[in-house]
């Protein structure tokens, strides 16, 4: 049988692993932070309208640059963008890979304050960009000073930030990012994928986008949306950067259907986003929960929440996957994180964690 060592696969790709997290038919998934709440049924209704409409068309290519789903995604963010501001793509992980594939690649560098999103280091690789991994503090916190000093030592062409950060799910203060952008030499990209969720007076960098123009914000329609199915990302910048990312991506890279679909999700917000504040409460639940019983645990401003166990985290792990609850090893030693989900599905967590110290 022909395994990857038989065949003449780059040699930084050589002994790596694909991205992912276990897929487990067990009772309670809490370890990709997904939506739990299905899609509302008149949603559903109206995003099947929008693809039968589509149907008897496929035989032609979609609308290359998507230009309405770009002005349904402007008017959604607001704070004045258009759809000249913003493109779409596959998620927000093909938005990051096409940013590297325009200002990262072969003798350039991305940085980014570890620990956090884990698929950040694997674009780097797939696009022959060097990983910079700068430290965050020992409470996983990211000051201005301690970033600053991490961005004037190594001079990257892309900074990530990451606001909530994922995994640790707090969001940076909104000095962090104007800092980081008056000392970064490149691209500065703020990944805002848990956005909806914030507490309240948490800032966007949408709101200081005029006037920085090396400024990119990421968002997904994944999480609030409930539509991680659709695969929807999007992107807020200076018009140039919008420019810059159509040189690499690829012809026609969004589906008719895909774009249907979103824009069907879009005019239907109010009914998606109707689930982040039942969220949210379940989040905070979990929170308090695990400080009264003395497990330390993050500031989320996420839909997902980290916590420290005792001891090895994969045990705990185990332990919580034998009482029927998945949740996420996310690699850090003492620690692990769980996607806030519907009241009973925080009850079958904090139930199983009982038996967790």
């Amino acid at each position: 049988m022909t395994t990857l060592d038989d065949l003449p696969i780059r040699e930084d790709l050589r002994g790596r692993t694909p991205y992912g997290a276990p897929q487990l038919d067990v009772p309670v998934r809490l370890n990709t932070n997904e939506n739990s709440y299905p899609v509302p049924e008149p949603v559903v209704e109206a995003i099947g309208k929008a693809l039968a409409a589509e149907l008897r068309d496929l035989n032609r290519y979609p609308d290359r640059d998507a230009v309405a789903l770009r002005a349904d995604l402007a008017a959604y963010l607001g704070h004045g963008l258009t759809a000249d501001h913003v493109w779409a793509a596959n998620g927000s992980n093909e938005i990051q890979q096409q940013l590297l594939q325009a200002f990262g690649g072969p003798g350039r560098t991305v940085l980014g304050f570890t620990p956090a999103y884990s698929m950040h280091p694997l674009l780097a690789l797939g696009t022959g960009t060097r990983w910079v991994p700068a430290r965050r503090g020992a409470d996983f916190g990211l000051t201005a000073d301690e970033a600053v000093a991490q961005v004037r030592e190594h001079r990257p062409d892309v900074v990530f930030l990451c606001s909530p950060n994922n995994p640790t799910g707090t969001a940076l203060d909104p000095a962090v990012v104007a800092a980081v952008l008056d000392e970064a030499p490149g691209m500065v990209v703020v990944d805002e994928a848990y956005a909806e969720f914030a507490r309240p007076g948490t800032v966007s960098a949408l709101a200081v986008l005029p006037g920085h123009p090396r400024l990119v914000v990421t968002r997904t329609m994944s999480k609030a949306f409930g539509f991680a199915g659709g695969r929807l990302g999007y992107l807020a910048a200076d018009p140039a950067v919008v420019d810059a990312v159509q040189l690499v991506r690829l012809p026609y890279h969004l589906s008719a259907l895909t774009q249907a679909a979103a824009r069907a999700a879009l005019a239907h917000r109010d009914a998606l986003l109707g689930t982040v504040a039942a969220i949210m409460a379940q989040r905070d639940r979990i929170v308090a929960e695990l400080r009264a019983r003395g497990h330390r645990v993050a500031d989320s401003d996420a839909n997902f929440v980290l916590f420290a166990v005792d001891g090895d985290q994969a045990v705990a792990w185990r332990t919580l996957l034998d009482a029927g609850v998945l949740v996420r090893d996310v690699g850090l030693p003492g620690w692990l994180r769980v996607t806030a989900g519907t009241p009973t599905e925080t009850d079958a967590f904090l139930t199983a964690m009982e038996n967790v110290s």
